[in-house]
């Protein structure tokens, strides 16, 4: 699921990486909104209120605005940073270091969240900081997917699907004449569903559980992470057996 990003990936990885993360984006951006009335997962709306919040000289607002785009932007880079520089020396845990970093992030919010106040400061640290989390999501993703996959914001998904689900009325359904076309489709759709299922457990766990719920996309990470690990073990178990074979095969034919 999270292979290196700068080798061949196949279609099932892709929709494995999209379905689980999504879903935990969803959470996040979900339980951020019922915690702190502040969507978590793109800034694209940050931009626009931080837009009118300048023009009507709010300079506290529009502060917070800036803090929310820069946390963001921090988490793209240093998700970015890491897959660099751990790639360069071991691709296959490039990915590693965000998703533990944000794993830490949901696991303190989560723990310690029953102290929130609702004070200007803690809001600021609680909001920035899984909004620093979901920036290194989205910018591991992107790496690891090649830039196929983004789990964390739905607008450009949508006009992306709109325009594949025209060309595919087009061809009149043919799956077989454009199967990257149906392949897409369905990798669309699925970050869709796992989006909006994430966001939904998310909300409601949050209406039970209060901050505990955002332990919920920390066990979706863990559990993508647990879920990699055992199968590239899997494969590499494979592999030496088959050289195994392949190796005695080969000895025995040298006898013969």
């Amino acid at each position: 699921m999270f292979e290196a990003y700068n080798k061949e990936r196949k279609f099932i990885h892709d929709i494995r990486l999209a379905a689980l993360l999504s879903a935990a984006a969803g959470s996040v951006n979900a339980a951020s909104f019922f915690a702190f009335e502040i969507f978590t997962t793109n800034i694209t709306g940050h931009v626009a209120v931080f837009a009118t919040e300048l023009v009507a000289n709010n300079s506290a607002p529009a502060q917070l605005r800036m803090l929310w785009l820069f946390a963001f932007f921090a988490g793209a880079f240093f998700s970015g940073l890491c897959m660099e520089f751990v790639g360069s020396k071991n691709t296959r845990f490039s990915h590693t270091v965000p998703i533990l970093l944000e794993m830490s992030i949901l696991g303190v919010i989560g723990w310690y969240g029953s102290h929130y106040d609702y004070s200007r400061e803690m809001t600021q640290l609680f909001a920035g900081s899984l909004l620093f989390a979901m920036g290194m999501q989205n910018a591991m993703v992107t790496m690891v997917s090649g830039s196929v996959i983004r789990t964390t914001h739905l607008t450009g998904l949508f006009t992306d699907l709109g325009i594949n689900w025209a060309k595919f009325v087009f061809l009149r359904f043919n799956i077989r004449k454009n199967k990257m076309l149906f392949r897409k489709i369905v990798l669309h759709s699925a970050i869709v569903i796992a989006f909006f299922t994430g966001a939904f457990a998310g909300g409601f766990l949050f209406s039970q559980f209060l901050f505990k719920s955002f332990l919920f996309p920390l066990g979706i990470l863990a559990f993508a992470l647990i879920y990699d690990a055992s199968y590239v073990r899997i494969r590499k178990y494979q592999a030496d057996i088959f050289e195994k074979n392949e190796s005695e095969e080969n000895k025995k034919s040298e006898v013969v």
